[in-house]
């Protein structure tokens, strides 16, 4: 069965809504390895309408320009590209497609295609929201920046239900950022102050 991946750039207090004022300054090698790394787990990208737009409008043009970025263009373009919208859309990059029905039962279908080995939800924060309340999502993979943005959309929204995650894996770079990854796991065992009182400290 597919993985679904979702990743994102997140600041310190919630925000996934991208500033560049925010974002590019902590940019650097190692979080494109890391960017590259969740690219190559996925055949299939699923994106927003508002991040497809962004997408392509930006990277078909980078990799006919043949800039440092072009092989990285080349691999969007190649790549599948499946699109949440509720509003019809003709496509001018190439492999991409409007998803079929329901966003539940068409990312359920993906899920369980022998033929594919990873969905990757870049950015797309509605897209991942809903998924998540449904328990579509595999892997969250964040890189956290050292900023308190205190505007913009955040990733996790209101609910009655908490989300329990599970870290798998973190990375510390020279900028400061954190790379997190965490998959989804159960609530643990309920526990109140008097299971836990003897490890609260105790003065000398």
């Amino acid at each position: 069965m597919a993985k679904v991946i979702s990743t994102l750039f997140i600041s310190a207090d919630g925000v996934a809504e991208i500033d560049p004022d925010w974002h590019f300054p902590y940019f650097d090698d190692n979080m494109g390895r890391a960017v590259g790394e969740d690219y190559d787990t996925a055949d299939v990208l699923l994106i927003g309408r508002e991040t497809y737009d962004s997408f392509a409008g930006a990277w078909p043009d980078r990799e006919a320009a043949g800039g440092d970025d072009a092989p990285f263009a080349k691999q969007l373009g190649d790549v599948r590209k499946v699109v949440v919208s509720r509003q019809p859309l003709e496509f001018s990059w190439r492999n991409s497609e409007l998803i079929n029905g329901d966003l539940l039962e068409a990312v359920a279908s993906l899920k369980a295609d022998a033929g594919i080995k990873g969905i990757l939800i870049p950015g797309s924060i509605s897209v991942v929201q809903q998924l998540l309340a449904a328990g579509l999502v595999d892997e969250l993979r964040l890189l956290v920046h050292p900023v308190a943005a205190r505007k913009g959309r955040k990733l996790f929204d209101e609910g009655d239900v908490p989300y329990h995650l599970k870290v798998t894996a973190t990375e510390t770079f020279p900028t400061g950022v954190l790379r997190v990854i965490y998959s989804p796991t159960a609530a643990p065992a309920k526990v109140g102050y008097d299971e836990v009182k003897d490890q609260v400290p105790t003065s000398n």
